[in-house]
């Protein structure tokens, strides 16, 4: 019988340990830290055995094979040993997509990835189709493969999930944008991780498409240089509009939203989704939580949570839809951030800077010469409070946070979660 080893017992994990175990491998599922309850007791109801809190190597160096999270890097010692003796590592992803022939749309992207992936699935829902959400939303697709049969998937990829992706194909591959992150996790070289990003296109043919933003400077340049075989689908405000509505009539407001919306569309018309239901759900999507959501209004001013931008480029986005002026809170886990990018938007739009992080440092020395009120703390509440206290009435308190939330959260939903309690506290 051969043997599956799973390291990480969080959503894709357990996924895979589940698919696993129906297919009759032996299966093993290990994770350093503590297994969340649902989990072990989804883990359990199945008959699989696990650990937690350490990774015993004899119970693990003798996988066939091992299903990695993608929060673990490839330089962990464990992954190494196993590379050296030559044990296959995959990712969930590419392990449930030898279970199933469901057609395959995935997204990819520095941002916009929540966003595009659920109106997607929603436009394909209205549509009336058999489809299921996965990968960084929804339920893990492994277990989705397990114990569901969809006709179509809707996946959102982030870069690690694609680092161990080696024989799965999209059947419509989409790259919203590529802009430095998780830097540190690539060596420190942007092109590590654009490579990483491009990913999404391996395997695909000519019947297979790959939709892209025409505009973004890296996209366009790696296009030049790559041949790639699936059909190619361009978008773009220089390129021909596909939206069915006007900008006006769509759900969801800014620039970057309208892009993430025409490469949504091109999606559902290859998929062959009838134009008027297309022009119904871009006018009535509702959005992602935790992604420029409005919290409520305290004192004539309103507070937006943007917890979702881990990364300067979302923060770029969330600036410049902001129409008042603006009290920033961020801060977090700094992933090699290079904060210029936001500089005009931050001197144009916001009188008040509030960091948040255990490591400030990196921040005050950035933005301590762009004459703001700068306000340092080292958790949400008082962050929220001094904003309170900074905000004028007409002004907008945006926590768009730039930074991962591992310093002080679980999750930038944790953090997103918090923030909107505090400010309803207030």
């Amino acid at each position: 019988m051969k043997r599956i080893v799973v390291l990480g017992a969080g959503e894709s994990g357990s996924g895979a340990a589940i698919l696993a175990k129906e297919k009759g491998f032996d299966v093993f599922v290990s994770d350093c830290g503590t297994i969340s309850d649902p989990y072990r007791a989804l883990l359990d109801q199945n008959g699989v055995q696990w650990e937690d809190g350490k990774h015993s190597e004899e119970l693990i160096l003798n996988a066939d094979e091992v299903v990695k999270s993608p929060g673990i890097p490839l330089t962990a010692p464990l992954i190494k040993k196993l590379q050296a003796q030559g044990t296959p590592i995959i990712s969930e992803i590419e392990f449930a997509a030898r279970y199933t022939k469901a057609k395959m749309i995935c997204i990819t992207g520095s941002n916009g990835k929540t966003t595009t992936t659920s109106l997607i699935f929603y436009i394909l829902k209205q549509a009336g189709l058999n489809v299921g959400l996965a990968g960084n939303i929804g339920n893990s697709l492994a277990l989705q493969v397990a114990h569901e049969d969809h006709d179509y998937y809707v996946i959102e990829l982030s870069s690690f999930q694609l680092d161990n992706m080696y024989d799965f194909k999209a059947d419509i591959a989409i790259l919203l944008n590529i802009t430095p992150d998780h830097l540190d996790r690539y060596d420190y070289k942007f092109q590590n991780y654009i490579d990483a990003k491009f990913r999404i296109t391996r395997n695909q043919t000519k019947e297979d498409s790959f939709i892209y933003w025409a505009e973004d400077p890296v996209i366009d340049r790696e296009m030049k240089r790559l041949q790639l075989g699936a059909t190619l689908y361009p978008y773009g405000f220089t390129c021909p509009n596909p939206l069915p509505v006007g900008e006006e009539e769509l759900a969801l407001k800014g620039r970057h939203n309208v892009l993430n919306s025409m490469a949504a569309t091109i999606a559902a018309n290859v998929v062959g989704i009838k134009k008027e239901i297309i022009r119904e759900s871009l006018k009535t999507f509702q959005g992602v939580e935790h992604r420029l959501q409005y919290v409520a209004t305290v004192r004539g001013v309103r507070y937006i949570n943007d917890s979702k931008a881990t990364n300067v480029n979302s923060c770029w986005y969330a600036l410049e839809s902001m129409t008042t002026p603006t009290v920033l809170i961020l801060g977090g886990k700094d992933k090699g951030n290079d904060y210029s990018e936001i500089d005009e938007l931050v001197k144009q739009k916001c009188h008040t800077l509030i960091f948040m992080g255990l490591h400030n440092e990196k921040l005050r020395e950035h933005f301590g010469g762009f004459g703001l009120n700068i306000i340092d703390t080292d958790n949400l509440h008082d962050a929220v409070q001094a904003a309170y206290n900074a905000a004028h009435e007409g002004d907008t308190v945006l926590l768009s946070p730039c930074c991962a939330s591992f310093d002080l959260f679980k999750s930038y939903e944790d953090r997103g979660e918090q923030f909107m309690k505090a400010v309803r506290e207030l």
